[in-house]
């Protein structure tokens, strides 16, 4: 594994919001990790948490580097990411969720494609992100949550791979060249939109960019009881449904997609209620969780196409 350059600096950048206690074992594993003390610095943006975040913060003060606290007061993850950008001092900057676990050895596996890369070929790296439930994972919701496994060894990814912006690094100058990441399309307080990352990964690859997957830089992604329950996995379907629209919004032939997707998602809607109707009559509850849920999501798209079209939000 080739060294850091000599002036080179990698930025971790972890947005958070009212996850105090995950954020400690995520600071934890980023402070044992096998890198230079001086060539990474560590920065935790805190997007308006009401929980004891700052103090989470604190308590690594005498840690080699210690983490910068960041307030940002607009709301919303890509605020969050586009505050990290604006103040990373990193030539790398590598983005984390504040609930991930990281081994020892994963800022070098993030980081070493792009120290590698004088060519400036590469536009983003992605790593492997391993869902994992401490309070026990729900049968119906199972087939849903599984390790990216987009690739066995490091390198470039397919046009269909998007890496997910758990685990997900860019070069600086990217953002120089790019812009900041899509403020409307990401999660704030009360959304589960999900379409940032993807969005910015488009770009990347629109500028003739690659993008890789480093399946060594693998993290584990607690998913809690919360994120298990048939509630948040029908509104982060609604809300995913209309990131994607809003996102394909601004793409060419965008009026004549809208309208295909307006009736094959009327036709779906009806098609899962009744599919979660009938597993409901013979009792196969978890069978029908799934139906609605994928009704749900038709509607996200039904509720937005109209907005995007009428040139709203």
């Amino acid at each position: 594994m080739p060294p850091p350059a000599a002036t080179l600096k990698v930025t971790v950048a972890i947005p958070t919001y009212n996850r105090a206690d995950f954020l400690r074992q995520t600071l934890a594993g980023i402070a044992a990790q096998h890198f230079p003390r001086d060539h990474f610095e560590v920065i935790v943006i805190d997007n308006n948490s009401t929980d004891h975040t700052r103090a989470v913060v604190a308590e690594f003060a005498d840690r080699n580097p210690a983490p910068r606290y960041l307030r940002e007061t607009k709301q919303g993850l890509d605020y969050a990411r586009n505050r990290a950008i604006a103040e990373a001092r990193g030539e790398i900057i590598v983005f984390g969720d504040d609930d991930i676990l990281v081994q020892p050895d994963w800022l070098a596996q993030m980081a070493v494609p792009l120290i590698a890369d004088p060519g400036r070929r590469i536009g983003a790296v992605g790593g492997e992100v391993i869902p994992v439930f401490p309070d026990g994972l729900p049968d119906w919701v199972r087939e849903w949550h599984a390790p990216l496994a987009f690739r066995p060894d490091a390198g470039p990814l397919e046009a269909r791979h998007s890496p997910m912006g758990a685990n997900l690094a860019f070069p600086s100058w990217v953002f120089e060249q790019l812009g900041p990441f899509h403020t409307a399309l990401d999660r704030a307080a009360g959304n589960y939109f999900s379409g940032g990352d993807s969005e910015m990964i488009r770009r990347v690859r629109q500028a003739g960019l690659e993008v890789w997957f480093a399946p060594g830089a693998a993290v584990k992604h607690q998913m809690p009881a919360s994120r298990t329950t048939f509630r948040y996995a029908a509104r982060h379907a609604f809300d995913s449904a209309r990131s994607r629209v809003i996102d394909r919004a601004g793409q060419p032939g965008a009026p004549g997609y809208f309208l295909g997707r307006l009736f094959a998602n009327l036709a779906k809607v009806a098609g899962f209620s009744l599919l979660a109707l009938l597993n409901a009559i013979v009792l196969r509850t978890g069978a029908a969780k799934k139906a609605l849920v994928r009704a749900w999501r038709s509607c996200g798209y039904l509720y937005q196409i109209p907005r995007s079209l009428a040139g709203k939000i």
